[in-house]
């Protein structure tokens, strides 16, 4: 099949960064809170027969997760089918041994439904506050995603490289049973999208501003690195934000308050001017990345994406910013409900 047609099926997924959420005061609620109403809409996801629930690593006061494992740990508790997996490890900040010690512990405590999504994250506060050097960010990346690939054969590893001692024939515990699935994430860079080619990794594409089709040129650089080193065709996903409500004007103005704070703090950070509701809704219309409005609309746009970028998966960004619990769990009721059906009726039909 050429890897850029239509998949016969496509697997829906949800993501979440562990936003801080507010309560009907519009104060934000407590860490705990939070980080038990996550595992209670990883639970609902589980419920609805979606395919996969990825958490997100973040160390700032917006956002409740820092150790996404011990969230999946809990979730993989409470589910039974839902495959469970990071958006994304930040690995440049991280040991890669323990990373995947972490993981195989993860896939025995849920029966194999353990996935690790490998990036270099969008924020960078987790490099001042574990001792590492920005300057070596592209550096810390290429060696330790190198030294996380020689660990999936699972096999005793022989290593060496500038970032840590060597390693000679060492073994690393717990073995899985089947292996651990690990993905590359990445964002615009063509460099991140050859690197994952040439290790034969599955590529998931953050596509969050902008139509998601210019993304199409990246997926078929992918799959020509692929064939070219000799690997097997690999799946792509794609991750983007959104948000599911009964209308499209009832989805736009419920999130567009949070998500134009979220957007106006992280964009001050960074230099970026405060997003305008006319922006927002060009990203939210037909050819943009936000995947928000009726169920209808969220699922013609999902297929439209899959459809041009072959993708195998799609996962929705649902938390954003402040965007209250109930309302999450109610995007998620209809995500899986009306969404998915609507989304398997149109490929089945094209």
């Amino acid at each position: 099949m050429d890897p850029l047609s239509s998949p016969p099926t496509l697997e829906l997924g949800l993501d979440t960064f562990g936003d801080v959420t507010v309560d009907e005061s519009g104060r934000p609620r407590p860490y705990d809170e939070v980080l038990r109403d996550i595992v209670e809409e990883a639970v609902l996801a589980d419920e609805l027969g979606l395919s996969f629930f990825g958490v997100g690593e973040h160390h700032r006061d917006d956002f409740a997760v820092s150790a996404p494992e011990v969230v999946l740990a809990a979730i993989a508790s409470r589910t039974s089918h839902i495959h469970l997996g990071t958006a994304v490890t930040v690995l440049s900040s991280d040991d890669p041994i323990r990373v995947f010690e972490r993981f195989a512990t993860l896939d025995g405590l849920s029966n194999g439904r353990a996935e690790v999504i490998l990036g270099r994250g969008s924020f960078t506060e987790s490099f001042p506050l574990f001792g590492f050097d920005l300057a070596e960010y592209e550096l810390l990346f290429e060696e330790k995603l190198d030294l996380f690939v020689a660990l999936l054969d699972e096999t005793p590893v022989s290593w060496s490289g500038t970032i840590r001692p060597p390693l000679q024939r060492q073994s690393v515990y717990p073995k899985t049973r089947s292996g651990l699935r690990a993905w590359v994430g990445v964002g615009g860079s063509p460099h991140s999208v050859v690197r994952a080619a040439r290790y034969g990794l599955p590529l998931v594409l953050a596509i969050i501003g902008g139509d998601p089709l210019r993304f199409t040129p990246f997926v078929q650089r992918y799959h020509q690195v692929l064939a070219e080193v000799g690997h097997p065709t690999q799946p792509v996903a794609a991750h983007s934000p959104g948000y599911v409500a009964d209308t499209d004007e009832q989805a736009r103005d419920e999130l567009w308050p949070h998500h134009q704070k979220m957007v106006t703090r992280i964009g001050a950070e960074r230099g970026w001017p405060p997003m305008t509701r006319d922006q927002f809704d060009r990203e939210a219309g037909p050819e943009g990345a936000l995947y928000v409005g009726s169920p209808e609309t969220v699922a013609t746009k999902i297929v439209r994406a899959a459809k041009g970028l072959g993708i195998a998966r799609f996962d929705l960004k649902y938390s954003a910013g402040g965007l209250p619990h109930d309302l999450l769990m109610r995007s998620i009721e209809l995500y899986g409900t009306k969404v998915a059906p609507l989304i398997h009726e149109q490929i089945a039909a094209s």
